[in-house]
């Protein structure tokens, strides 16, 4: 049988994907093995969401066929979808599928081997790299913007407990908001919400292997069931709540308008939904935040985290923030970074503005140099730092709950580390690595006792 050798660039949905990849792989009876070790395939989970992340996606698809040229090398999702073109031209790469394929990797797999006179149980890498370079694409169209097409929701379902101490959900998939510097809805196309019952069916098989936290995830999970008849988030979040066996629940990214007076004394009810809350800013100016086509504003921004702090002690409240977006004056900065400031977030992740070929922003007059971008996310990078262990040293003295997960050596002794459910991570040590098997997955309780490195705390 084959070997696959397998990496992942870009957001949780696309690790979900993944996990469920190497899963159904495995299934198959391909060898996984690591992506830096020699293989028979190389399958590339690509992501799109920056000029960065372009560049990455090829860098590690370059990098697999010219380590290995005998190789067959498969590009997956967003960037294949974004950048049709230059795949179908790019000789490192034999096979390119598109978002809602992902459930299909295998029989896409045994089809070209077959069709290139080669089968999944030989070894022979010689014959399996496509000598003509014509790439095969398998793409769904639907996934096209303007498509009259329906796209229907992809299902994938993690049947074996993942490697990491988390598991991540995907729930929905697709974006129809339109945010004027984004391309995911052109490479994830309209949203579209997984059934409630599939979702609980997962969750129920996981707990019982022993995973005791899950990630809600998707592309927008805020507009989940909103393809159907209304918002099902709050039922669904019930539903997994319910489930033995599962301790912590986190959600990613939410929109701030979903942070309503109802929604945020409901989750408030739910004691294993963490007080962790990524709300996506992007900018706490309201003419950028117009700009950028963003459908909130500052104050409605605030309101929604003023609404978590009022049904929750110390909500760790986490945000992405871009700088440098065209037509962002310094007046207009000072207005996003004075915000900032207000909020108080627990991590910012600053992002410096990346043109997008194809969407609004592009074309817009008074682009920033890369130095104005440098100098603005300096200034977004500082403030969080401070504002991050304000935010961890208000624990020192305190009792916390840990869930363990991995081993580390730090300063030259062996600690095993993990996060709170504000995702506060602590570490306490311990004197054999073999404690990792026995301790990662399980819950301990101690008190913070100080700081071991910038962004780790100690527990005793």
């Amino acid at each position: 049988m084959k070997s696959v050798a397998l990496h992942n660039l870009g957001c949780k949905v696309n690790s979900y994907e993944l996990d469920v990849i190497e899963q159904d792989l495995k299934e198959a009876g391909y060898e996984i093995r690591p992506f830096d070790q020699p293989a028979d395939i190389y399958i590339i989970n690509t992501c799109t969401v920056t000029n960065i992340a372009d560049r990455k996606s090829r860098q590690m698809i370059h990098r697999a066929k010219k380590e290995n040229p005998g190789a067959l090398v498969v590009a997956v999702g967003c960037y294949v979808e974004t950048n049709e073109d230059k795949v179908k031209m790019d000789e490192c790469i034999d096979i390119a599928i598109g978002n809602n394929k992902k459930n299909q990797v295998v029989s896409i797999l045994k089809k070209y081997l077959e069709d290139n006179g080669n089968s999944s149980d030989q070894n022979d890498t010689d014959v399996v790299s496509n000598k003509n370079k014509n790439v095969s694409m398998e793409m769904d169209p639907s996934i096209k913007v303007g498509s009259k097409e329906k796209t229907e929701y992809e299902e994938m379902k993690l049947e074996h407990a993942p490697e990491h101490t988390r598991a991540y959900i995907k729930i929905q998939d697709g974006c129809n908001q339109f945010c004027s510097y984004c391309l995911i809805p052109f490479a994830r196309g309209r949203i579209r919400s997984r059934q409630q019952k599939d979702v609980v069916s997962e969750i129920l098989g996981l707990a019982a292997l022993g995973v005791k936290e899950v990630v809600i995830t998707g592309i927008h999970i805020s507009s989940y069931g909103l393809d159907r008849e209304g918002s099902e988030l709050l039922d669904l979040l019930k539903k997994i709540h319910a489930i033995k066996g599962i301790e912590r629940i986190r959600l990613s990214s939410l929109e701030p308008r979903i942070i309503t007076p109802e929604m945020a004394k409901a989750m408030a009810s739910m004691p294993k939904l963490c007080p962790h809350f990524h709300l996506s800013l992007q900018s706490g100016c309201e003419n950028t935040l117009k700009r950028m086509n963003r459908h909130y504003t500052a104050q409605e921004y605030y309101d929604g985290v003023k609404l978590l702090r009022e049904v929750y002690d110390r909500p760790a409240i986490t945000t992405d923030v871009i700088v440098g977006f065209p037509g962002e004056t310094e007046e207009e900065f000072e207005e996003c970074r004075a915000f900032c400031e207000k909020v108080n977030f627990y991590e910012m992740h600053v992002f410096k503005y990346s043109i997008r070929k194809g969407t609004v922003a592009e074309k817009m007059p008074d682009q920033l140099t890369d130095r104005q971008k440098s100098e603005r996310s300096d200034v977004l990078l500082d403030m969080t730092a401070a504002q991050s262990r304000k935010y961890r040293e208000s624990f020192i003295g305190e009792k916390v709950k840990v869930l363990w997960e991995d081993v580390q050596d730090i300063g030259g002794k062996l600690y095993i580390t993990g996060h709170t459910e504000r995702y506060v991570r602590l570490a306490m040590e311990i004197g054999d690595k073999d404690k990792e098997k026995e301790l990662s997955g399980t819950f301990a309780e101690g008190i913070c006792t100080g700081f071991l490195t910038d962004d780790i705390m100690l527990m005793a």
